[in-house]
């Protein structure tokens, strides 16, 4: 079956996965972790991209985004790529791909998964046993959203203003509501949705988004379904 083109939408906020290859880290030090914050923020403001939330987990990348044209999202990601790789591997003497293959991404309707979303991206370090809160991890968006720090990397989103009227308001109810973690299987449905590409929101967004592109936005039930010639075969 080929490979469904990227889902990359104008305007809309974008969940973004991308993995090392079997056995790489992303990440040796903290010097690493801070390089690639750097190039995240500068390739972000090269092409007008919005990262809403982020985590820098020593395999992955996990992140939020919006774009402003389908394009700048692909290349955002490889200007980001451009800025870290090859200094990273000339500064630990390594030769080759750092990734397993391209970037991951879906889109999420921002009134229904944004917050859900940044509470995922968030806590993968908690997930991992790293740390006992999201905030205590220092290479990720949590943080800033905590009101800990100012993360420059960070642009916030309409959904999180609604949180409150002022920023104290703001990070108090977000901290409450960060501070439970998802159940495994909210989790597993985000990663399984970024990973193939499958779009998450209620029936109007979905629908509003197929007039947006050609590209499927569900998984075809599988079935029998009727061939040219008349006849069905199992799907």
């Amino acid at each position: 079956m080929a490979r469904l083109p990227r889902l990359a939408l104008a305007g809309q906020v974008h969940l973004v996965t991308l993995r090392c290859r079997a056995g790489q880290t992303m990440f040796v030090d903290d010097e690493d972790r801070r390089r690639y914050g750097v190039a995240l923020l500068e390739s972000s403001r090269e092409h007008a991209v919005a990262v809403h939330a982020y985590a820098l987990l020593d395999d992955q990348l996990l992140l939020l985004a919006s774009a402003p044209e389908p394009a700048s999202l692909g290349r955002f990601m490889q200007a980001v790529a451009r800025r870290y790789v090859r200094p990273f591997n000339r500064r630990h003497c390594r030769v080759g791909a750092l990734w397993e293959g391209r970037f991951r991404s879906t889109v999420i309707d921002p009134a229904s998964f944004l917050l859900v979303c940044m509470r995922w991206v968030e806590q993968a370090p908690v997930r991992e046993g790293w740390v006992a809160t999201a905030g205590d991890w220092v290479w990720s968006s949590a943080a800033h959203h905590a009101g800990r720090k100012t993360d420059s990397i960070v642009t916030e989103h309409a959904a999180y203003w609604q949180l409150g009227n002022t920023p104290f308001e703001r990070q108090a109810v977000y901290v409450r509501e960060s501070a439970v973690m998802l159940s495994d299987a909210v989790a597993n449905e985000l990663l399984a949705a970024a990973r193939h590409g499958w779009p998450l929101g209620p029936p109007a967004f979905l629908s509003a988004l197929a007039d947006a592109t050609e590209r499927p936005l569900q998984r075809r039930p599988r079935g029998r379904r009727a061939t040219p010639n008349g006849r069905t075969k199992v799907g």
